[in-house]
């Protein structure tokens, strides 16, 4: 039932099942306003190692401007994620069953002023540009923060680094050569389920990107429009069922 799924995705019961399912459509969506924000506006925003290695040698060689947007872009990463924090604990300290919608419903509404602001002022790019980076910026932490804390820091949507990394680690156990002497319990052992999740992230975000660089080079802002969708029919489901109760018993989870 597509009501249940999307309850089951951004509510507080939730299984491994449902982590990996909210991880890749998060994977999806990243990886699109990632490559579609670089085709746009011609930066990433996701790459916070880069922007503060670019900071700090910005810093050592003159170049302030760099260092200026570099530190607002760093900070409207950090502003995202406290403010999925923020929502979340506001979320569960009412009781409400839908802990992960609100910030995902924020991430809609983002992206749409994305892609209204940027299609009526692309032709200003002194006033774009920076602006647009700190928006995607932000939508990134806000993003990264919510699957962080569905699934416990277990899973990343827009830190492909260490996606790989983890996944490099899994296939390395996995080519391991125990040896037929080897004790069954010492033995070297990859773990498949995590081999899954990593590859169907990785996987997941290389193909949101493709398809979000396409779908800006031949649509343009309007490409944010499907990932809004996405996002609101995910989130919108759980949200309306908390704001329904509360209409019709507006004593319950009063903090």
């Amino acid at each position: 039932m597509p009501l249940n799924f999307a309850r089951r995705l951004t509510g507080s019961r939730r299984d491994s099942a449902a982590d990996f399912q909210l991880g890749v459509l998060l994977a999806f969506i990243a990886g699109a306003a990632n490559a579609g924000g670089f085709v746009a506006i011609g930066q990433y925003t996701s790459h916070m190692t880069g922007i503060v290695s670019a900071i700090a040698d910005h810093l050592v060689l003159g170049g302030q401007a760099v260092v200026l947007g570099g530190v607002a872009a760093l900070l409207s990463f950090l502003a995202g994620a406290m403010m999925t924090a923020i929502l979340v604990n506001w979320a569960r300290q009412r009781g409400f069953s839908s802990l992960y919608a609100g910030p995902l419903l924020l991430e809609a509404a983002l992206l749409l002023v994305f892609g209204v602001v940027g299609a009526r002022l692309q032709h200003i790019s002194g006033l774009v540009v920076p602006a647009t980076v700190m928006l995607l910026c932000f939508i990134m932490g806000l993003q990264n923060a919510v699957i962080s804390k569905v699934s416990r820091a277990t899973i990343r949507t827009t830190h492909v680094t260490g996606i790989v990394t983890d996944l490099g680690i899994e296939l390395g156990k996995a080519v391991y050569w125990n040896g037929r002497a080897q004790p069954a319990e010492s033995r070297v052992m990859a773990d498949n389920g995590r081999l899954k999740v990593l590859g169907g992230l990785l996987g997941s975000f290389f193909a949101g990107a493709v398809l979000g660089a396409v779908a800006f080079g031949s649509m343009g802002y309007v490409a944010t429009v499907p990932l809004a969708a996405a996002l609101m029919l995910v989130a919108g489901v759980p949200a309306f069922d908390d704001v329904w109760s509360r209409f019709r018993n507006p004593t319950n989870g009063t903090p």
